[in-house]
């Protein structure tokens, strides 16, 4: 017969069992374990800030992306649009290039992108098109995000890909690198 604290524990369990179910959204819940693991994004999501800061050094709007296949770090990329005099090199276009470079191929799936900024149409377009299976975001661009905030090609049924989103992964931090540029680029 098991002791009272055997029964506290199992009820424990339960509870957390049961808090966790509700905390995670939907979508989470339907992918794999290894895909839900909240410290796996925050630490791709790191790598993804570190290219932000390497766009901030350039005089660039930080925006970050690295691509991750089997939990390695296949491509990164950050914002050179000024640099580079080209609308189209986005971070997650540079990405994009370098990952299907390095594997061979244009087809990316089972692929995994994080940026630090909701993708614009261009990129989410760029994206499906590479069938990327999952994106991570840090933040939302109310002004040309095509992941909910304007536009929501991510789930559009009457595309031939739909990527998984995860959204608002260290968020805080992503905000904070546009801010602070935004700030001093006024100054």
């Amino acid at each position: 017969m098991p002791d009272a604290s055997g029964k506290m524990q199992d009820v424990r369990s339960k509870k957390q069992e049961m808090r966790r179910k509700k905390i995670l959204p939907l979508s989470s819940r339907l992918l794999p374990l290894a895909s839900c693991n909240l410290r796996l994004d925050a630490y791709f999501m790191i790598e993804a800030l570190k290219e932000a800061q390497k766009a901030v050094k350039k005089g660039e709007v930080p925006i970050g992306a690295v691509i991750v296949c089997d939990d390695k770090i296949i491509a990164r990329g950050h914002n050179l649009k000024e640099s580079a005099a080209d609308p189209t090199s986005h971070a997650e276009i540079i990405a994009i290039r370098k990952a299907s470079k390095k594997l061979g191929k244009w087809r990316l799936l089972n692929a995994t992108i994080y940026v630090t900024l909701e993708p614009c149409l261009m990129c989410m377009g760029a994206l499906i098109q590479a069938r990327v299976s999952r994106l991570v975001f840090g933040s939302y661009d109310p002004k040309a995000g095509a992941c909910g905030s304007v536009y929501d090609v991510s789930n559009d049924k009457r595309l031939n890909h739909r990527i998984a989103v995860t959204t608002g992964v260290m968020a805080g931090e992503c905000e904070k690198i546009l801010k602070d540029f935004f700030r001093d680029l006024r100054r």
